[in-house]
């Protein structure tokens, strides 16, 4: 990813106030649930997704959202438009908010895959585990925890949503409360969810929300 220009409305790190990013998953696909996807295209929202991507946006209006990242695939690009509508924002690609890589596993029915002994290992010991031919869980941690520093800096003191998937969004939560990784799919991340992190530069984040998918978001303030 080519890191985002410093807005020249905001101030540099060091001086300016909170910055508030919020971590939407994507709405539901008609594989939600049954199958890993990945990052293999063509797979898109399923009605209810859309409706739940609609209700993100309801939810959003009315906070003073200066910038809309999401992943580049399909469902997430989808989830971002009714957002991106009615702030009349441009949504920006970011890699670095891309579903994990799941290698082989990528399109295996999860029922499938919870049969093997591996799976195990992926739910009790993540930080142990590297999908066959893809990524492994320390390398998904860093590259979003990374993404979001860089937006963070580059948006300084702004209110930043970005769209993304459920395993880097946990990955992301997780570091944000100092949660070792291995205990991070305790975390529950819901299609269509909203979590929010506050960052001040020199400060621990703290995190405001998570797997929010009920109330308006408008007075949602970082501390």
């Amino acid at each position: 990813m080519t890191a985002p220009a410093p807005s020249p409305l905001k101030a540099d790190p060091s001086t300016a106030g909170p910055t508030l990013i919020l971590l939407v998953r994507h709405g539901e696909t008609p594989t939600t649930g049954t199958v890993l996807p990945g990052r293999a295209p063509g797979l898109h929202l399923s009605d209810r997704g859309r409706a739940q991507a609609a209700r993100v946006a309801e939810r959003l209006a009315g906070l003073p959202i200066d910038f809309i990242y999401t992943s580049p695939l399909e469902r997430t690009c989808e989830s971002a438009e009714p957002t991106a509508a009615g702030t009349g924002l441009d949504v920006k690609h970011d890699d670095g908010l891309l579903e994990c890589d799941f290698g082989d596993w990528t399109g295996a029915a999860i029922t499938d895959l919870a049969a093997l002994p591996e799976w195990q290992t992926v739910q009790h010991s993540p930080s142990e585990f590297r999908f066959p031919g893809g990524e492994s869980f320390p390398e998904m941690q860093a590259r979003i925890v990374g993404a979001l520093e860089e937006l963070r800096t580059a948006h300084a003191g702004g209110v930043v949503v970005c769209f993304s998937h459920a395993d880097p969004i946990k990955a992301a939560v997780a570091h944000a409360l100092g949660t070792p990784l291995d205990l991070f799919q305790r975390i529950v991340i819901s299609p269509g969810s909203v979590s929010a992190i506050s960052f001040v530069e020199g400060q621990d984040p703290a995190v405001l929300m998570v797997n929010s998918t009920s109330e308006p978001l408008s007075g949602l303030r970082a501390p």
